[in-house]
């Protein structure tokens, strides 16, 4: 195999478990990692314009089961270790990007909760982010024989001139006071602030001596002022992770929803105009969400004029530098690779331990393409958990021939399944219509 190494026996475990159940593990992507090279090379550009003080914005659109959020957990990976901030969620019903009824700071809420570093990669780094601000102050201080309050004021200048930049420079400034003497209660209501928790202004004035806080309206500013201040406490910037905007489409009042492509539309105009500074945003949808002119962002026509499809990247051309990036599908020879990487982690990356040889490879991808044509290789989800389920049952009974097996293995149509559990338009009564 071409990774000799062997993989700890909690990411194998990890990995194998997060898998079968078709969610993505949080470890070890490196160790399953096929294809999309030239995706990943377009999101390192970003995160490299992230890290030199600029903006970016990527639709990341791919089928149901293609491997958006996969994608989204590598970049993530490789924005952690290129010393970003990285904060990640998922839309639904009650997180949203715009809002009247607290949804949109619920979501601001979850970012700012997930906020993770290199150090803190599992979530809850706002604090962290915190002190390595105050750290830094300190040595400045101490550099400039000054006070840490003075360092500290200074450092904040610029957030201070951002919109609400000046309650939220305050509150940074409260907290380095409580970490400097020791006011646990003082951090905990910057903390607070900070992550969107507080929910009236009269609580948070008697608390911080603030106007005002991070609800529905201020979800984008907040979130710029994370990015700022991710760069002044000595990481590279923010990176935001949102994944099924599908959720978006299905907003029952149109108002609504535009009222949310709005909002894209005004980040994406601050990526394109360079107003944005060290932040950056990946969005995951699928097609529908995309394309769709009647319920998708195409359906705003300011953001389909500036999401179109580059006319010349077609018949095999592709461009890879406009704000919308189209998974491209798994070759049948990428899958074959994936399937070698999954045997190599079941085993623990022994290539002695392995269960099955090549021939059952290849009979595999055999009896995939016989059961549900080329389908497989486009959204590999179940046909990824299927072969782990087949490792699983020859792994647990010794005596059990993989040819055997191997007739026994259901792999439904991914894009069926999405149609299943309800992923249509819900105001489409056609979907309903039964003959």
């Amino acid at each position: 195999m071409s990774n000799p190494l062997a993989i700890k026996p909690r990411d194998r475990d990890t990995i194998l478990r997060a898998l079968r159940a078709g969610v993505v593990p949080r470890v070890g992507l490196q160790h399953v990692q096929v294809g999309r090279q030239n995706e990943i090379a377009a999101m390192v550009k970003d995160i490299e314009r992230i890290s030199n003080g600029g903006g970016s914005i990527r639709l990341v659109i791919g089928d149901y089961g293609a491997g958006k959020t996969f994608f989204l957990f590598l970049v993530r990976q490789i924005a952690l270790q290129r010393k970003l901030v990285v904060a990640q969620a998922d839309l639904g019903p009650d997180r949203r990007i715009h809002a009247t009824g607290g949804q949109a700071r619920g979501l601001y809420a979850e970012l700012a909760k997930s906020l993770s570093t290199r150090t803190a990669p599992d979530g809850g780094a706002l604090r962290n982010i915190l002190e390595s601000f105050v750290q830094r102050a300190t040595e400045r201080a101490k550099a400039e024989d000054t006070t840490v309050d003075v360092a500290i004021n200074a450092a904040l200048g610029d957030i201070r001139e951002m919109v609400s930049g000046h309650d939220f420079a305050t509150v940074v400034a409260a907290y380095a006071r409580g970490y400097e003497t020791g006011d646990d209660a003082l951090q905990t209501a910057a903390l607070r602030w900070l992550r969107g928790e507080y929910t009236t202004k009269t609580e948070a004035r008697a608390d911080l001596g603030v106007r005002t806080l991070i609800d529905d309206d201020a979800f984008y500013d907040g979130l710029r002022l994370l990015g700022r201040f991710s760069r002044v406490a000595g990481f590279g910037g923010l990176l935001v992770c949102l994944d099924e905007l599908v959720n978006l489409c299905k907003l029952q009042s149109s108002k609504a929803r535009q009222q949310n492509y709005e909002q894209i539309l005004r980040i994406l105009n601050d990526v394109l105009q360079g107003v944005t500074e060290g932040l950056g945003f990946v969005l995951g949808g699928t097609p529908e969400f995309l394309f769709d002119t009647r319920r998708g962002l195409f359906s705003y026509e300011a953001l389909q004029s500036r999401l179109a499809v580059n006319s010349f990247a077609a018949e095999g051309l592709a461009d890879y530098s406009g704000p919308v990036i189209r998974l491209a599908n798994l070759t049948p020879e990428e899958l074959y690779h994936l399937i070698e990487r999954l045997r190599h982690v079941q085993a623990g990356g022994d290539a002695e331990r392995y269960l099955v040889p090549d021939e059952a490879l290849a009979a595999f991808m055999d009896h995939c393409h016989k059961r549900i044509g080329e389908a497989y290789f486009r959204t590999p989800r179940n046909t990824v958990k299927a072969f782990l389920d087949l490792l699983a049952v020859i792994e647990q009974n010794e005596h059990a021939d993989w040819r055997s097996c191997l007739g026994a293995v259901e792999i439904p149509d991914d894009r069926a399944a999405a149609t299943e559990l309800g992923e249509d338009d819900p105001d489409d009564e056609l979907a309903t219509l039964r003959l």
